[in-house]
């Protein structure tokens, strides 16, 4: 459920238009409704408000310092992937007793920047991190807060490029290699093991491959506590899917059911990492239609591209695409294009959808994940605002970039400049 709704055949996000805010911002823009991230932060959470837990947002999904404020006022954490979202979730006020660290190659620095931060836990992914971690732990006279992520061999059943709990994938140790790992990690002495990490992937429809990862990991502990390992952090991920073209994802109540049944009689607090299914609908992308044209098919021509917007380009992923004002629309089977210079840069191709001039709005909805954050500067495109809604009101918490912002940073060498003397 979402608050993007049609009043009078013109869409608004909560109670603000969205015409009114092209009109303030112009266009391309993301568009987040508060009263959406809030309703989902608290669906989600209430699920588990009976065992003890912490809800981390999945900080790469959608990394605005705004919206990692919002979540942190509802209580909520960050899963960090990166030595940026450290600073970004720090920034936003949230607890670094709140904060995990995922992620396969984090460097010497940004360890030694989690550790000054004080986080919950750093999740290491392979033994060299171990040997880095330990090392400089040691340098600071700190002893590092860790679980491992151990990979289960759970095939989630989603995309490719999203699945990060089979064999083959790069994430986290293999679950046959990981006892001794652990055991490795309890003789160190800059090391405190917390927990065990576990994440399958992202934009998952079904249950059971999250219990059936989970059950493996149970086992697990209960191998660890043979050998005097006690586990007190259980991180179980995140990658709840969302409905963007008619996937029957549980609901987070239903998640929460089959994970608190299978979890039963083990002492550890919960960590769980939802991105997507918080912020997924909670944002569109919102467009304006340049031109249109048809030869062997109709193509409509928008001001957002994949530097934009690069799921459909890059998973071929599906968004709804809706007109901004819907009175009176015939519909039409065209591709949405935008204009950077990729045969790849469409955001719809073949869609039936509503018939639209130059100068009219398309908004492209579901795109609260995985959106912005994925944004680039390719062709030298700024990029883009984006926008929060609050009731009747709406905040610019980025504004578009510049042309001058593009070349911060660069700068032409003495020896170029005398060539033009």
């Amino acid at each position: 459920m979402h608050d993007f709704q049609y009043k009078n055949d013109t869409l608004f996000c909560e109670d603000v238009a969205v015409p009114a805010v092209a009109e303030a911002v112009d266009t391309p823009f993301y568009l987040y409704s508060t009263a959406t991230l809030t309703r989902h932060f608290a669906a989600f959470d209430q699920a588990f408000a009976d065992i003890p837990h912490l809800t981390c947002f999945a900080a790469k999904s959608c990394a605005n310092i705004a919206i990692l404020r919002l979540f942190a006022s509802l209580g909520g954490g960050a899963d960090i992937v990166s030595g940026g979202e450290l600073f970004r979730a720090r920034t936003a006020g949230i607890d670094p007793q709140k904060i995990v660290y995922s992620g396969v190659g984090k460097t010497a620095a940004e360890i030694r920047a989690a550790l000054t931060a004080g986080i919950l836990m750093l999740n290491i992914e392979s033994e060299q991190e171990l040997t880095v971690i330990q090392e400089v732990a040691a340098g600071m006279g700190l002893k590092a807060p860790v679980s491992f992520r151990v990979n289960p061999d759970v095939d989630p059943k989603t995309h490719a490029y999203i699945s990060t709990g089979l064999a083959k994938n790069k994430f986290g140790i293999p679950i046959g290699e990981a006892l001794r790992v652990y055991l490795a990690a309890s003789r160190l002495p800059n090391i405190t093991i917390k927990g065990v990490s576990c994440h399958i992937g992202s934009q998952l429809t079904l249950v059971s491959p999250f219990v059936e990862s989970l059950a493996k990991v149970k086992r697990f502990i209960a191998q660890l506590g043979e050998q005097g390992i006690t586990i007190t952090h259980l991180d179980l991920g995140g990658g709840l899917g969302i409905r963007y073209n008619g996937e029957e994802p549980p609901e987070p109540a239903e998640y929460a059911r089959a994970i608190k049944q299978e979890l039963a009689g083990l002492a550890c607090t919960l960590i769980l990492e939802p991105g997507r299914v918080l912020v997924g609908n909670a944002g569109v992308l919102v467009t304006k239609v340049l031109y249109t044209k048809k030869g062997l098919k109709k193509f409509i021509i928008v001001d957002a591209g994949m530097n934009d917007l690069a799921r459909p380009s890059l998973y071929d992923a599906f968004h709804q695409i809706q007109a901004v004002e819907r009175s009176g629309r015939e519909q039409a089977v065209a591709d949405v294009v935008g204009p950077i210079c990729e045969t790849g840069d469409f955001l719809a191709r073949d869609r039936e959808m509503p018939a639209v001039g130059a100068g009219e709005l398309l908004a492209v909805m579901s795109a609260g994940a995985y959106g912005f954050s994925m944004s680039s500067n390719y062709n030298s495109r700024p990029r883009v605002a984006e926008v929060l809604v609050h009731g009747s009101d709406f905040h610019v918490i980025r504004a578009r970039e510049t042309y001058e912002t593009l070349i911060q940073g660069e700068s032409i060498p003495e020896f170029l400049k005398q060539q033009d003397a």
